[in-house]
C-alpha cells in the first residue's frame, strides 16, 4: 500500500510577519503598531518562530533587541515578499470593488484641503465613492490598503500639488489692530503642536529675530484655523490650508512677508494608477486643481 508520510509544518505567516516587521523597525514595539497588535504578541509570534526554527533571529539586551547574523541575512528576501504580498492585497482589493477610493491623509488636509473638494468629485463622478482615513504620519502604501495618499513631503520627492508656503493669518476685526510687525506682541499667536516651529521661521524671515509667540497650542491644525476665524488669535497659516478662508474674507493676511518651506502637498501611490480607474480619475482631479 501506498507510503503517505506527514509533511513538513509550514511557518506560520504572522509569526514571519512580525518577525519581518520587528526586524525592518529595529523592534518589537515598533513592529506591535504597524501591525496593530501588542508588543506581547509580536515577542509571542517571534519566539515561538524561533523554536520552530530551532535558531535565534534576535539577540536580546536591556537596551532592545538585534538580528543575529541569521535575521540580518533573511530580512531582505521577507521584506521583499511581504512588499509584494501587500500590493498584490491591494491589487485584489481595487479589482473586488474597483469603484472605491482610499486615500489616507494627514488630518488638517483631509479637514481644510480635501474636504471641500469632495462635492464637486461627488457631482461629477456620483459613481465613486471616496473613503478618506486621517493619519498623522504617512502609512507605508505597500502594506496599507491605500489607494494614494497626500502628506507634505520634501520638495521634489513626489508629486506635488502645492507649495507650502506660511504667513500670519487673522480675522479681519483682529488685523485693525495690528500697526505693524511689532503689534504681533500684543496679541495672542495661536501655535499648532506639529508645527511648532514655523513661527519662529517666519519671524526670522521678517526680520523679528527675538519674536517669541505667546498664545495657547493646539494638536488640531483646523481647530486652530476655525479659532483664528473666531478671532482668538493670529495664526501661522499655510498657505493651501488657509486659502479656502482667505478667498472667503473669514481670515486675511496682514503681512507681505510669506516664506515658502522646502516641502509641498504630495499625492503618492506605492503604484501607478490604471489609466481611467476612479482612483487615477480623482488623483488626477485633484492635481489639476479641481
Amino acid at each position: 500500500m501506498p507510503v503517505a508520510p506527514p509533511r513538513p509544518k509550514g511557518l506560520p505567516l504572522n509569526a514571519l510577519r512580525a518577525f519581518e516587521a520587528a526586524a525592518r523597525l529595529g523592534g518589537f514595539a515598533a513592529a506591535a503598531v504597524e501591525l496593530g497588535v501588542t508588543a506581547g504578541a509580536v515577542t509571542a509570534h517571534v519566539k515561538a518562530l524561533e523554536d520552530a526554527l530551532g535558531a535565534p533571529l534576535f539577540e536580546r539586551h536591556a537596551q532592545g533587541v538585534r538580528l543575529t547574523a541569521l535575521g540580518v541575512r533573511v530580512l531582505p528576501a521577507f521584506t521583499r515578499a511581504f512588499d509584494e504580498l501587500g500590493l498584490a492585497v491591494q491589487t485584489l482589493r481595487v479589482e473586488a470593488a474597483p469603484r472605491t477610493v482610499h486615500i489616507a491623509t494627514l488630518p488638517a488636509i483631509a479637514q481644510l484641503w480635501l474636504s471641500p473638494r469632495l462635492p464637486a468629485i461627488r457631482a461629477a463622478a456620483p459613481e465613486i465613492t471616496i473613503s478618506i482615513t486621517a493619519m498623522e504620519t504617512p502609512p507605508d502604501l505597500k502594506r496599507a490598503p491605500f489607494d494614494f495618499n497626500l502628506f507634505y513631503r520634501p520638495t521634489g520627492e513626489r508629486q506635488g500639488l502645492a507649495p507650502d508656503e506660511i504667513f500670519p493669518v487673522c480675522a479681519p476685526v483682529l488685523a485693525e489692530r495690528l500697526t505693524g510687525l511689532e503689534g504681533l506682541v500684543d496679541l495672542p499667536c495661536l501655535v499648532d503642536s506639529v508645527w511648532a516651529d514655523d513661527w519662529r521661521l517666519w519671524a526670522k524671515a521678517a526680520g523679528l529675530e527675538a519674536f517669541s509667540p505667546r498664545g495657547p497650542v493646539f494638536s488640531l491644525y483646523a481647530l486652530a484655523v476655525e479659532e483664528a476665524v473666531n478671532g482668538a488669535g493670529v495664526l501661522m497659516g499655510h498657505g493651501a490650508l488657509v486659502a479656502a478662508h482667505l478667498a472667503s474674507g473669514a481670515l486675511v493676511a496682514p503681512f507681505e512677508t510669506r516664506l515658502r518651506l522646502d516641502r509641498d502637498l504630495t499625492l503618492w501611490s506605492a503604484r501607478p494608477l490604471r489609466a481611467g480607474s476612479p482612483a487615477a480619475r480623482v488623483a488626477e482631479w485633484l492635481a489639476s486643481g479641481g
